[in-house]
C-alpha cells in the first residue's frame, strides 16, 4: 500500500507492539514481515522469524535489527562469532556481510528492521543455495503471495 493510502505512515507513528502481535502464529516461510515505511532511501519493517535462518547476505543494503521479543543465536561474518541475542539488543551488518540465525531459543522472535537503502524483498542470497530461496525466506515472496 503506498504511503499516501496509510495515514499512520504519513504521520510517522506506529504501534510496534500491535503490529508485532498481528503477525501470524505460524508460517511456511522463514519469516513474515510488515512494512512500516518503504522508500528508496530506507525501509523499516517488523518481522517475525519462524525457523532458523541459514547463512545469507543482502547485496543492496545495510541492515539494523532491533530485537523486540524472543531469544536466539546470531552470527555476523563468521559462524565462530555466534552469540545469543535478546530483547533490547541491536544487531547491525553491512551489505554483503554473511549472517545467520541458527537457533531460536525463545519465541516469538520479532525484530524491528531498518534497511538503508531500501531492501527489495527478494534481495537475499543464500551461501548454500540448497538451504533457501527468496520464496522460502519471506512470505511476501512465496508463490501466490501478494507482492505489496
Amino acid at each position: 500500500m503506498p504511503d499516501s493510502e496509510n495515514p499512520a505512515r504519513e504521520r510517522g507513528r506506529f504501534d510496534i507492539g500491535a503490529i508485532a502481535a498481528a503477525l501470524p502464529e505460524s508460517a511456511t516461510t522463514m519469516l513474515v514481515d510488515t512494512y512500516l515505511t518503504d522508500r528508496p532511501a530506507a525501509s523499516a519493517r517488523v518481522f517475525r522469524v519462524y525457523r532458523p535462518t541459514p547463512a545469507h547476505y543482502h547485496e543492496g543494503c545495510d541492515e539494523y535489527l532491533y530485537v523486540l521479543s524472543g531469544r536466539g543465536t546470531f552470527w555476523i561474518g563468521d559462524a565462530s562469532d555466534e552469540a545469543e541475542f535478546g530483547p533490547g539488543q541491536l544487531l547491525f551488518f553491512e551489505r554483503g556481510v554473511v549472517h545467520a540465525l541458527p537457533h531460536l531459543l525463545e519465541e516469538p522472535v520479532v525484530f524491528l528492521s531498518v534497511d538503508t537503502p531500501r531492501r527489495a524483498p527478494t534481495d537475499v542470497i543464500f551461501v548454500d543455495p540448497t538451504t533457501g530461496t527468496a520464496q522460502s525466506f519471506m512470505a511476501r515472496n512465496a508463490a501466490g503471495a501478494d507482492p505489496a
